[in-house]
């Protein structure tokens, strides 16, 4: 199915609504438990300190849909934290550090990225989540890690998972390409595209897995990246992928697109769920 569009009316519709109901009728209870290990077999200092998660969810539910989320930082900072649209909105939210450059190098990142993911996936059930019902989110490097692992199988497949098990992808203005930070430590500039197995767009395959890939305004976002996503959008489509769609966030740049890109990925959840 192929959808684009320009998001700016909708985004205005869809915030007054969100404004408007921000408060659900019954409000429910909600527990975070922080620095929750998700290598803990792995003794190193450095995975000790970076390879942690913080759950938010609700206690007085079960069966609840999980977001896992990877903050951006172009892989060499930045730390976990929640965002604002999904606090209190029937869903746990599991956001996950990862070790960084200049500490660690490629393809470390995304292999923490799908530890963190296959913990959730293995032990969501523990806290009243449905391990069926989990998706994957995260901006800029955060975004790339979301479509790394969603699209080589090889990363998931080490914890004995199947991406195609998740219940969707909602990468924010991410790299489809290899990420700049991998470039430079080949000693290639930014500008040195390169597509290879570090890159999303390497994997099409036909899957029925849902991708909702979110970028900010294409005259204000990073490096090309809004065509980027429309690139990776359109082969995927045309590779047989049955459930990827395209957003472009007028007016927002880069970081800017983080907030309205949040309220959308909730609001595409609750679509996906009505639909299965």
């Amino acid at each position: 199915m192929r959808i684009f569009f320009r998001a700016l009316p909708y985004f205005l519709a869809l915030f007054l609504c969100t404004c408007a109901s921000a408060q659900p009728a019954v409000r429910k209870n909600y527990e975070t438990r922080t620095d929750i290990a998700y290598q803990p077999t792995l003794q190193d200092d450095y995975v000790q300190e970076r390879c942690k998660l913080d759950l938010y969810y609700p206690t007085d539910s079960t069966g609840f849909a999980t977001i896992v989320y990877f903050h951006g930082g172009g892989l060499e900072f930045g730390g976990k934290h929640f965002l604002e649209a999904w606090k209190n909105q029937g869903v746990a939210v599991a956001s996950a550090n990862y070790r960084l450059h200049p500490k660690v190098k490629n393809p470390t990142y995304t292999e923490d990225a799908a530890a963190a993911v296959a913990w959730v996936m293995q032990h969501i059930d523990e806290f009243g989540g449905d391990p069926k019902r989990i998706y994957v989110s995260g901006h800029s490097a955060g975004g790339y890690l979301t479509s790394m692992i969603g699209m080589d199988t090889t990363y998931l497949a080490a914890h004995g998972v199947h991406p195609d098990s998740l219940a969707g992808l909602i990468p924010f203005s991410g790299h489809t390409i290899t990420h700049f930070t991998p470039r430079k430590e080949r000693g290639l500039a930014w500008n040195n595209v390169v597509v290879d197995k570090y890159a999303p767009i390497h994997h099409l395959r036909i899957s029925d897995l849902p991708i909702a890939l979110i970028t900010g305004d294409r005259e204000l976002e990073l490096f090309g990246r809004y065509e980027e996503n429309a690139y990776f959008w359109r082969m995927l489509v045309a590779s047989g992928h049955k459930k990827a769609t395209l957003y472009e966030l007028d007016g927002f740049g880069h970081s800017p697109m983080l907030r309205p890109a949040a309220i959308l990925a909730l609001d595409l959840i609750r679509q996906w769920e009505k639909q299965d």
